[in-house]
């Protein structure tokens, strides 16, 4: 019976050899690549336009061409996407967005910006004072200067009627003027006697003050509002809980913080994102430089804040100023005075925060240690100064852009190819269309309001465009910019450029075109899967394009 047994042991091993020996003996290796295929891809590379699949391995795109071509390629054992014929584009970047702005808990109440009458707003800013007892500053958002403007009663009256105890500040939509009360007025020392701050006017009405500040006016008070929170953590969390979804969702794998509050320390929270492993795109901040401070010491504070690091995500390179400032409340910078005068100045062609020869200083100083300027420039004589303080110290080295760049005279437009210039714009808010050009025309005239952001005529003349969204003053949605930039006739552009100015030229702008911005062999995987394939549907459809997939650094970070 023992025999008996051994020998079916012996048999059993024999047996079992056998059936070892016809299959692969090799221990299976899982791969690390990942194909996505049946894809209509397209690259923004002009040597190879379209491509069916990729080959991803870890972060990096190691073959892009044909299906068949990819499966001789890639390895046995790789992951599988079918997209089943989806749009595939490189990962979008917006390189004028307040991403930090945007997710802080800085206010406490928001008004309607479509109220006409002020009056209105006092019980919803009562109703903010009760629902918010213990903050020291009541801070707000919304309102529309015009309905300040247009008020019967002088505004401060409205506002002190609403709140008189405690000091209230309410950022208008275009964040480019603040509505104050007398108490928050008295905090900051600002009486009917005091001057006005570089890049601000205190306004008055028959020499007596009405409440608003325009412009840095109001950003000093502003400031001095945020310091009185009791906040640390909003910042950072604004962004983990509700900013980086939202960029993931509408497939924005690389941004330009346009305004890095250095003094609120805005770039220490961006440091603590950056090393806790939070942060799902690429990001160059924008460090503000503050008009009213003093020049020696801010540009010695911003060279020691540069921070270039090729392998971080997050990179300190990049200078944030203001040329001059806005259309709708007469301060940006025109050579002709504006048609109405809304504040009995000495002159009223608008303002600088920043005069020519210091933004030539600024770029002199901060440019030879590796900084890129973001100059907000609006009206023709803002963006014409800005041009002439590049064309005195810059150098072709530079990757300066101007910004907004509503109104260009055409003398100035092939000057941003001669020096290197991008001309960054927004188009993706309504107000930006031509049928809403005529708005301006009671400000600036026809000639200068029917002309607004003409990013044809840059691209005609063979200047860098990027198309960005200046985040939460206009949708961040690219498919809504892209849209706005091909039907904005006289002054749209092709489907091709417009991708290219939310893809391509934005790496170009951060220094990051040899890694990412279109779709190559030896790049970062950064790149997006859509839903319409708009190159195929009527372009007053492109807006309502939704992105099903966005793949950042190799890594799927939102998948619809």
């Amino acid at each position: 019976m023992k025999k008996m047994k051994l020998l079916i042991i012996l048999l059993s091993i024999v047996l079992t050899s056998k059936a070892c020996s016809s299959k692969e003996v090799v221990p299976i290796i899982s791969s690390n690549q990942k194909l996505y295929y049946n894809a209509k891809i397209y690259t923004v590379n002009l040597n190879i336009p379209w491509a069916e699949a990729m080959i991803i391995k870890e972060n990096k795109i190691v073959f892009i061409g044909s299906n068949s071509e990819a499966e001789q390629k890639v390895e046995k054992n790789a992951q599988r996407i079918n997209l089943k014929g989806k749009l595939v584009l490189p990962g979008f970047h917006d390189v004028h967005m307040h991403p930090m702005e945007v997710g802080a808990t800085t206010t406490s109440f928001e008004l309607d910006e479509a109220e006409t009458d002020a009056e209105n707003y006092i019980a919803t800013i009562k109703k903010a004072a009760r629902n918010n007892p213990d903050v020291e500053w009541l801070i707000g958002f919304g309102h529309s200067i015009n309905t300040l403007f247009d008020a019967q009663r002088n505004p401060l009256e409205i506002i002190d009627d609403a709140v008189s105890d405690r000091p209230v500040i309410i950022m208008e939509q275009t964040s480019h003027s603040m509505w104050v009360n007398s108490k928050a007025l008295e905090l900051a020392g600002i009486t009917k006697n005091s001057s006005n701050p570089q890049g601000g006017i205190i306004m008055k009405d028959n020499g007596e003050l009405n409440g608003i500040l325009i412009d840095n006016a109001g950003d000093i008070v502003f400031q001095q509002a945020i310091s009185s929170l009791n906040d640390a953590n909003g910042e950072y969390d604004g962004m983990v809980n509700y900013v980086l979804p939202k960029l993931a969702k509408n497939g924005i794998t690389s941004v330009s913080d346009a305004r890095t509050y250095w003094k609120r320390e805005q770039h220490l929270t961006w440091k603590d994102l950056e090393k806790d492993g939070k942060l799902t795109a690429r990001f160059n901040l924008g460090l503000w430089a503050y008009p009213a401070e003093d020049d020696i010491n801010q540009i010695a504070v911003l060279k020691s804040l540069f921070s270039n690091d090729e392998n971080s995500l997050l990179k300190i390179n990049q200078i944030k100023l203001y040329s001059d400032g806005i259309t709708h409340n007469t301060t940006a910078a025109l050579h002709t005075n504006y048609l109405e005068d809304y504040f009995e100045l000495p002159t009223n062609n608008g303002l600088n925060y920043f005069s020519e020869n210091r933004i030539a200083k600024y770029i002199q100083e901060l440019a030879s240690v590796g900084f890129d300027f973001h100059i907000h420039a609006i009206g023709n004589r803002g963006v014409h100064e800005a041009l002439n303080a590049i064309e005195k110290i810059g150098t072709s080295n530079g990757r300066h852009r101007l910004t907004h760049v509503e109104m260009i005279d055409q003398s100035d437009i092939s000057r941003f190819k001669t020096l290197n210039v991008t001309a960054d714009a927004q188009v993706a808010g309504d107000f930006t269309k031509p049928n809403h050009w005529h708005e301006n025309a009671d400000l600036v005239g026809n000639t200068l309001a029917q002309n607004l952001i003409p990013i044809k005529s840059l691209q005609d003349a063979g200047v860098r465009v990027t198309l960005s969204s200046d985040w939460n003053v206009s949708t961040l949605n690219p498919f809504v910019g892209i849209q706005n930039a091909v039907t904005r006739s006289p002054q749209n552009i092709s489907l091709e450029e417009a991708i290219k100015a939310y893809t391509i030229n934005g790496a170009y702008t951060m220094r990051q075109e040899t890694k990412v911005g279109s779709l190559e062999a030896g790049k970062l995987a950064d790149f997006v899967v859509v839903d319409k394939d708009i190159f195929e549907i009527t372009p007053n459809k492109i807006n309502t394009t939704k992105v099903v997939l966005t793949v950042f650094n190799g890594k799927e970070i939102y998948k619809k």
